[in-house]
């Protein structure tokens, strides 16, 4: 059996991971991703974690809880971390039969003052995390949440456009290490059971999370020296594109020595403020090269940037302030041409949907709305 043993932080943190090859990638879109992650799930055969800021009691969240607990009666060791806000208008008898099932459930930060660990001072800081790891030896990361907004529409659903990685190689016990974080205990690094034999590829893979508060920025940091090397494109495809300031200066500085800058955002957020917020930046970066384009499909949630068709990054970090101080977040950071070049292919192909922001057309928008977006810019670092 795999074993754990309660993590005490000494020096830095397992959630920074070095590079690591010998990974085998695959890269899921839209509800692809979430058949990916119930086969994952049906196929497991000793533990099954689950990380998930948004685990709806909908009919494609049932689907899961019902995996779930099918696993428990396996026999597996199941273990669930939700997000009380994200999972906010989910039903408890689901989670409760979970538990009654033999998963092992934890509610991340519970809003309601008469739950277990409730804490005033911890409501803003949410579990942003998606992740699953199966069997020490397969881990999904990506935007996909279990909820009915990624479902198929054929199926009821609401098609959201996302992106998902499933990961085979030593870079999983990296994300099985930040989950056990999340849930209070660590792989125990000397242990002779590393959760499972893999086969070999070629990516080279780094898993950042941000667990602790020195680690806060080391995602965007990553963004940041991907960007500021890049020499030929960078392509982000980003849901709540509120960049800071570090970021805008790099994406321009980029977009000034000739490198190809593009963001797609949503055309139809689900946040509306957050659109108003990311629509005030448009102007200076329009104005300094970098090319912005909405969406115009259902809506878009995928947090993925490819910078010259070698580098790739997948996850839960949104370019804002909600990611960069607050959330808990998990991305991966991957290496190879063959993936990065289809990633790339996947958002050109994209772009066929969406509509091109021009600064002319743009910089004549009317008053009101600059007035809004002006106001609502205020609180960016906040959003």
């Amino acid at each position: 059996m795999l074993r754990v043993h309660r993590f005490r932080r000494s020096g830095r943190g397992a959630s920074v991971s070095a590079f690591v090859g010998g990974n085998q990638v695959t890269l899921h879109h839209d509800a692809d991703g979430l058949d990916a992650i119930a086969t994952a799930i049906a196929e497991a055969r000793e533990e099954i974690l689950l990380e998930m800021y948004w685990f709806g009691s909908d009919a494609t969240g049932w689907r899961f809880a019902h995996a779930l607990i099918d696993a428990a009666s396996r026999g597996l060791r199941v273990r669930v971390v939700y997000d009380a806000i994200g999972s906010i208008s989910s039903d408890d008898a689901m989670f409760d039969a979970m538990r009654r099932a033999g998963c092992e459930v934890r509610e991340y930060h519970p809003i309601a003052p008469w739950r277990e660990r409730h804490r005033w001072g911890r409501i803003s800081h949410r579990n942003h995390r998606k992740l699953l790891v199966v069997d020490g030896t397969t881990a999904m990361i990506g935007g996909l949440n279990l909820a009915d907004q990624w479902a198929r529409e054929e199926d009821g659903g609401g098609g959201w456009r996302d992106d998902l990685v499933a990961i085979s190689g030593p870079a999983v016990a990296s994300v099985r290490e930040i989950f056990e974080m999340s849930w209070g205990a660590l792989t125990d690094p000397n242990d002779d059971d590393d959760g499972g034999s893999f086969d070999v590829g070629s990516a080279h893979i780094r898993v950042l999370g941000n667990h602790f508060r020195d680690e806060r920025r080391v995602i965007r940091g990553a963004y940041l020296k991907r960007i500021n090397a890049a020499k030929r494109s960078i392509y982000i495809a980003n849901s709540y594109f509120v960049p800071d300031r570090r970021i805008r200066r790099a994406l321009t500085a980029a977009a000034a020595r000739g490198v190809d800058v593009r963001v797609m955002v949503p055309g139809i957020n689900d946040v509306p403020i957050v659109a108003i917020a990311s629509r005030s930046f448009y102007s200076g970066l329009l104005r300094r090269g970098v090319r912005i384009y909405e969406w115009q499909g259902n809506v878009m949630h995928a947090k993925t940037a490819v910078v010259d068709a070698q580098w790739l990054t997948i996850g839960t970090f949104n370019l804002d302030a909600r990611s960069l101080r607050y959330n808990l977040e998990i991305n991966t950071m991957i290496d190879d041409d063959a993936l990065a070049e289809a990633a790339e292919a996947r958002f050109l192909e994209d772009l066929g949907e969406a509509t091109e922001i021009r600064f002319a057309t743009w910089r004549l928008r009317p008053m009101l709305q600059r007035l809004i977006e002006g106001f609502v810019a205020l609180l960016a670092g906040w959003l």
